[in-house]
């Protein structure tokens, strides 16, 4: 829904990220279809893709590469706005630099360093600031704080929650460290090779997790306290992931699935609803 954040977790190679490729065509799907405002994106043109990529951005997970090393931040801030035609006026374009900057909790002074003038936490800040150049509605997410130190992870996703109130942004916010998705999202989703197998809102599926692949990823979650952590059952589960080229037939988890019976092996699980806004895709809960 609009204004809302969408975590989507699981493990390393499940496909997170190239769901947000593929969101902004930067990776073009062999079958179905992404609806955005009604347009469904696969079938659009490069030339037509073009307005619809200013209402969609993206922050990248490593600030270290995916700002330009020879380009002042500044001129990086400006460079989508003259492509895309939103400001002509050069003076009018630093303005806009300016108020970026100073929207992300940087000094503007930043307009005239270079990123390997700047820290991580910077840098990322940098990364929003041109997410944001374009006015967009929606921005994916992909791993933005994980190269961050835990400290300035912190500060980042405030920022990021008080740009999506102060813009009225829609975030898809793509992570594997669940306690930040579930501090900042309000729906999350789970995938498992390829697979959205559970759905549901952020508290709802933290405190009543329902598919068996949502219990393990949860139980394999650190407890700070030493006592507690040392005395909990850990279950682990069992078997290698498949590969995603060659996926077991039925439902995907089925090869390490405890609850695992017989039709799992040759029949798909429907996303059921079990409760409102609640879905799953397993028979067997």
């Amino acid at each position: 829904s609009k204004g809302e954040t969408l975590g989507l977790v699981g493990e390393s190679g499940c496909g997170k990220t190239t769901v947000g490729r593929c969101i902004l065509q930067l990776e073009r799907v062999t079958e179905g279809e992404i609806v955005f405002d009604g347009q469904d994106l696969t079938q659009l043109t490069q030339k037509e893709l073009v307005p619809v990529r200013e209402k969609i951005q993206v922050i990248f997970q490593d600030p270290y590469s995916s700002l330009n090393p020879r380009m002042k931040i500044g001129a990086m801030l400006e460079e989508p706005i003259k492509v895309h035609g939103i400001i002509t006026d050069a003076a009018k374009r630093k303005e806009r630099v300016r108020e970026l900057l100073s929207v992300c909790g940087l000094d503007t002074k930043f307009a005239d360093r270079y990123a390997h003038e700047m820290s991580g936490g910077q840098r990322q800040r940098v990364g929003i600031a041109r997410a944001l150049s374009l006015d967009p509605e929606f921005i994916i997410c992909d791993e933005a704080v994980s190269a961050l130190d835990v400290s300035i992870q912190a500060q980042v996703i405030n920022l990021l929650e008080d740009l999506r109130e102060k813009f009225d942004l829609t975030y898809l916010f793509i992570a594997h460290d669940l306690s930040v998705v579930r501090h900042i999202s309000n729906r999350v989703a789970v995938m498992y090779l390829g697979n959205l197998v559970e759905l549901a809102d952020g508290d709802e599926l933290f405190n009543n997790p329902t598919h068996p692949y949502t219990r393990a990823l949860l139980d394999a979650v650190p407890i700070p306290d030493p006592v507690v952590e040392e005395d909990r059952e850990h279950k682990v589960i069992k078997g290698e992931i498949p590969s995603p080229m060659n996926p077991p037939s039925g439902c995907v988890f089925h090869p390490r699935c405890p609850l695992a019976v017989d039709s799992c092996r040759t029949s798909v699980p429907e996303f059921r609803e079990l409760t409102s806004g609640h879905r799953v895709a397993c028979t067997e809960v």
